[in-house]
């Protein structure tokens, strides 16, 4: 059985064994027999070119290989793959990789006075052989008569292979694959992949001279795990190739998975021998499946899912079959329209098209792969061989529309990568080349020999060039920029598949900013405009609760109706703005609440409006009788600044009513406290100047120079101006603002007003505090002067009336909520208003109206004649 295992190994190694070759036959005898070194086998390159340092390719040019007859009983035949499976997708990328070493070697400032060659191999897209051709590029130039090796290899690196599983071949890591990595890791070869985005390639103990111009495929299994969340996909199967990378990816997304509501309905496994029988059991009913595999295994199962005519399908694409052109004919556009996936980023090469149509059968004549080229595009066969039952052509047609899976290169996005990974050899070993001696990277600043380019992968690590308006480089695991297209196949004009960017995803962005998709630009499966539901149970009704099926995933449940008398252990919460009805069955609005024009409202909004009338009237009346002797004596000026602060007071409540903006918010506090000040700052003001006037009767004092009409207005203006100051500092800091409290009542919303900092908010009311208790203690000491109308007494028990009001908001303000809060304030506001009012201007209005006897200066001097 061991025997048995390793014979096909044996075949693709093919390497070098010592055999005795007889004289005659294998069976004869001999006299003598001399060791000779000879190749069993022979594989040679598609495409090959002299330099002096050599990059070889492998592509899978082929999908796949006709197996060969290992009965050991004969000489092995060369490999062969499968002529009526050629891929011209894959033969455009090789000619990329020869345009790009073209370019490179027409460069005068790149790797001057040297040129680049390449070998070019297919690998048939068979990981096996694959192996093979990797092994084969550690030879010279032709595998026959080949110099046993002397010196340095003039060999840099392998760009390929294309699938991760192929990857393996040269770079593998089981047991199965050790015989052939150990040469390849003795030389330090080095392989830079194109198309190889498993992330088992980042464990630099296990590959350390691996590379790649494709990003790693944790960010690619990263990114559809938040499409599926994105578009509530909580249902999906998962497809993938019988490979490393399938099984990577597959351990990736389930990975990302963990945590969110998507559930994986099923794993399949396309196997890498295709059985058809294998192939229709995986294709299932579920609505939306995530598939991780290449072309080559995606075709023949493909065409048995179309047999089966099952439509309606959201395919979710890897990279590494989203943008395969062999897809887009009419005849896949009922059962693969609307595929989205992630696909390589794409660039621009300008000179790749009129390139590729310079490759035909007259230039290369004797290339078989060119011959098989126009085979698979026209139909034909340039060649004049018998054995071919294509009609012949003359190998000179032109290229037709149809040919876009060879002739595409608008949005290059494999065929970039290879173009990339070119140019990063090139501008490494121009780095290695050009490096000074004292200014080197290795040790006592040394350069590496240009004869001998062993350590070369340094500066392959450290290379960073831009190419095509993109900047190029590796991280210390060898990964590239981790970027994507979102890409949507919508039909084209003329019916084809036409693949379509709808949005990115970008590895470098913070965490749940990578994704940005164009929703409205998609077209989903079966033509629909709306996103598909792929649920495996209905979201439960309200009056109903999930109850998991045993068994089976979290996503799958039964909505069982809820009672009374059912016990139940899990409830939907009701969204924020929304609560329970009676019945607990379903959601409704919660009630929004803040102090409206209700009755409460206008009783607050009547009251303010008489108020400032009032005051109005009391102001008319002063102005009227401005010129009699209790107006004069009591300082007019003053007391019009008073009765204007006190109409600005009483109107200032109305702001704490209706519902609160942005701007009624920023008013409230602001308004009231700035025109409080202003009025305990004219009634300080008045109460030391009747302090003043009774003092400088005293023979030598000369107190009212100090207190003449200028200084008076610097008192009001300087006491205001501080509460500006105040006011001003807590509206750039932090500003109040409308808020929705949802806390004090569940079942309610009630819109207030936040005060954004509490600091100022109780700053503001201890400065209009500190002010009142100043003016009311200055009052107190002149309440017994002379006079049968001593202002004074009035202002203290004005400024009684005023702090009584401010000391018993202070408990009640904080005790109640939302809209009973604003009512507190604008309550206080009224009554300490009303306060000022009547203590302050309803004696005066008394003898103006009532007592005009009274009103001379003999009387309120208490000079009057009895």
């Amino acid at each position: 059985m061991h025997l048995l295992t390793f014979l096909p190994l044996l075949y693709h190694v093919g390497i070098l064994t010592l055999v005795y070759i007889q004289t005659s036959n294998f069976t004869s005898s001999a006299t003598s027999a001399g060791k000779v070194c000879i190749l069993q086998n022979s594989f040679e390159p598609g495409f090959i070119a002299e330099g002096d340092y050599i990059i070889a390719g492998i592509f899978p040019l082929h999908y796949n290989q006709e197996m060969p007859d290992l009965n050991c009983t004969y000489k092995p035949p060369p490999v062969k793959c499968n002529g009526h499976r050629f891929d011209p997708r894959a033969f455009r990328w090789a000619q990329t990789m020869r345009l790009a070493v073209e370019e490179v070697n027409q460069n005068l400032e790149l790797l001057p006075n040297y040129t680049l060659g390449y070998k070019i191999f297919d690998s048939c897209a068979y990981p096996l052989t694959g192996q093979r051709a990797a092994m084969a590029v550690l030879n010279g130039m032709s595998e026959d008569d080949s110099p046993m090796c002397s010196g340095a290899s003039p060999l840099l690196a392998v760009i390929g292979e294309s699938g991760s599983a192929h990857s393996k071949s040269s770079k593998p890591a089981s047991h199965h694959y050790d015989l052939l990595y150990s040469p390849l890791l003795f030389f330090c070869f080095t392989q830079i992949s194109y198309f190889s985005s498993c992330a088992c390639f980042t464990d630099r103990t296990k590959y350390p001279t691996f590379f790649r111009v494709i990003p790693n495929d944790d960010y690619q299994v990263k990114a559809i795990a938040q499409l599926l969340v994105r578009f509530n996909w909580t249902w999906v199967g998962v497809v993938r190739g019988d490979h490393e990378y399938g099984r990577f990816a597959v351990q990736g997304l389930m990975r990302e998975l963990q945590g969110t509501s998507v559930c994986v309905a099923y794993q399949e496994m396309i196997p890498l021998l295709y059985n058809q029988q294998r192939a229709l059991e995986i294709i299932s009913l579920t609505r939306v499946v995530v598939v991780f595999s290449a072309e080559g295994e995606m075709t023949p199962f493909l065409r048995d899912y179309m047999k089966q005519n099952i439509t309606g399908i959201q395919w979710v694409a890897s990279e590494a079959w989203v943008t395969a052109s062999v897809f887009t004919g009419k005849e896949y556009y009922p059962y693969l329209g609307g595929t989205v996936g992630f696909g390589i980023r794409k660039g621009y090469i300008s000179r790749l098209s009129n390139y590729l149509e310079t490759v035909n059968p007259q230039r290369y004549p004797n290339n078989m792969l060119v011959k098989e080229l126009w085979e698979a595009l026209y139909g034909c066969s340039p060649s004049l061989s018998s054995a071919s039952q294509l009609p012949p052509c003359s190998g000179q047609e032109s290229p037709l529309k149809q040919h876009s899976a060879y002739l595409n290169t608008s949005s290059p996005r494999v065929a970039y990568n290879v173009y990339k990974a070119v140019y990063a050899i090139a501008h490494s070993l121009h780095n290695l080349l050009m490096c000074q001696p004292g200014s080197g990277p290795f040790k006592n600043q040394s350069c590496a020999q240009s004869d001998n380019v062993l350590p070369w992968q340094y500066y392959l690590q450290e290379v960073k060039f831009i190419i095509a308006g993109e900047e190029v480089n590796f991280d210390l695991k060898g990964d590239s920029i981790p970027y994507y297209d979102i890409i949507n196949w919508q039909r084209g004009t003329s019916g084809n598949i036409e693949f379509v960017n709808v949005g990115l995803f970008d590895g470098t962005k913070p965490a749940g900013e990578e994704l940005v998709i164009q929703e409205d630009m998609i077209m989903w499966a079966g033509d629909q405009s709306e996103v598909p539901v792929s649920v495996c149970s209905a979201s439960c009704l309200p009056g109903s609760r999930k109850a998991v099926r045993r068994g089976e995933p979290v996503c799958c449940f039964d909505c069982v109706p809820l009672s009374l008398n059912l016990s139940i252990t899990k409830c939907t919460f009701c969204p924020e703005d929304f609560w329970s009805n009676k019945d607990r069955t379903a959601c409704i609005a919660k009630k929004v609440e803040f102090l409206a024009y209700d009755s409460l409202g206008i009783a607050l909004t009547v009251t303010s409006v008489v108020g400032a009338c009032l005051t109005i009237v009391v102001l008319a009346v002063f102005f009227y009788h401005r010129n009699t002797a209790i107006v004069r004596i009591n300082n007019s000026e003053l007391s019009f600044f008073i009765l204007f602060a006190l109409t600005l007071c009483f109107l200032c409540s109305l702001v704490f009513i209706g519902e609160p903006t942005f701007w009624s918010c920023m008013l409230r506090h602001t308004v009231f406290s700035i025109t409080f000040s202003l009025c305990i700052s004219c009634i300080l003001g008045k109460t030391l100047v009747v302090l003043a006037a009774f003092t400088a009767t005293r023979p030598g004092e000369n107190i009212m120079k100090w207190l003449g009409p200028k200084q008076q207005r610097a008192i009001i203006f300087s006491c205001t101006l501080v509460q500006v100051v105040i006011c001003g500092a807590w509206l750039i800091d932090a500003h109040p603002y409308p808020s929705r409290n949802t806390k004090y009542e569940r079942s309610k919303i009630i819109l207030e007003c936040s005060v954004g900092s509490s600091l100022a908010f109780w700053c503001v009311l201890g400065y209009i505090g500190l002010q009142a208790c100043l003016c009311f203690v200055l009052a107190f000491l002149a309440r017994k002067l002379p006079g049968n109308f001593n202002e004074a007494k009035f202002i203290t028990f004005s400024m009684l009336i005023f702090c009584a009001v401010w000391l018993a908001f202070i408990p009640a303000y904080i005790s109640s909520p939302g809209n009973y809060a604003d009512a507190v304030e604008s309550f206080a506001i009224l009554a300490s208003s009303f306060g000022l009012l009547f203590c302050l201007f309803a004696p005066k209005c008394y003898i103006i109206l009532l007592k005009p006897e009274k009103n001379t200066k003999q009387h309120l001097m208490g000079k009057e004649k009895k």
